[in-house]
């Protein structure tokens, strides 16, 4: 299976004044940092590797999960350094460990999809990237993705269109090559990525019917957790 990055590097903004002091991925949930969820989730989908790409106060969090060995992972960090690389470039800068293909999970999403099923889609495309997207017609969050007939028509989250009935939803895939060009040292988001890829017909997609959770904000964080204890049969 791919190695997955995981994209910890964001300040919370949003969950503050918890985060702070605490990066969001190591926000408590149901008792456990969210980032454990989120671990025990893709071994559980036979994923081996994780690189954690952190950011703001990164060191907490491989202080507190350590290299995955106790969860059957192979867990290593990449941290951005005194500057914010943005998205893209924190994978840019992960590179060297990820290697050829990989995943890419935002740090405050929990997705429960076939992470199997959208590696053999990204093979079998040939495409550079992978996006993943939910028939969200706005009801989580704004939709962002007009997917007609398997194909990413277009990918706009500052300018939606009443097409758009789709939305990011949070997992991709890409091979190095999508990142290579980028300069180093420079703030570039992945949508920035997914737009150029579009752009060059090297954007694949897959839709997932499973809706997607977050913690993002104490709304998502609340939904997630509730999400979670139904999972492991709590009231």
């Amino acid at each position: 299976m791919l190695p997955v990055a995981i994209l910890a590097g964001g300040l919370g903004t949003r969950l503050r004044p918890i985060t702070t002091t605490l990066p969001k991925s190591l926000v408590e949930v149901n008792g456990e940092p969210f980032l454990v969820h989120q671990l025990r989730l893709l071994r559980a989908n036979q994923i081996e590797r994780v690189v954690v790409c952190a950011g703001f106060l990164g060191e907490m969090i491989r202080e507190s999960i350590g290299n995955g060995q106790a969860m059957g992972l192979r867990i290593e960090y990449a941290f951005d350094g005194p500057t914010l690389r943005g998205t893209a470039g924190a994978i840019r800068n992960a590179l060297p460990l990820l290697g050829e293909a990989f995943f890419v999970l935002y740090g405050d999403s929990y997705l429960p999809c076939d992470y199997g099923a959208v590696a053999r889609a990204f093979v079998e495309s040939g495409k550079q990237g992978l996006m993943t997207v939910f028939r969200n017609e706005s009801r989580w969050d704004r939709s962002n993705v007009a997917f007609v007939n398997g194909i990413i028509k277009e990918y706009d989250k500052r300018n939606p269109t009443p097409e758009m009935r789709h939305i990011d939803y949070g997992l991709s895939a890409f091979q190095s090559p999508a990142f290579q060009g980028m300069p180093e040292n420079v703030t570039v988001d992945l949508v920035a990525v997914f737009q150029d890829l579009l752009r060059r017909g090297q954007l694949a997609g897959f839709e997932v019917n499973e809706r997607f959770y977050e913690i993002g904000s104490p709304e998502g964080l609340k939904d997630t957790a509730r999400f979670l204890a139904r999972q492991n049969g709590e009231p």
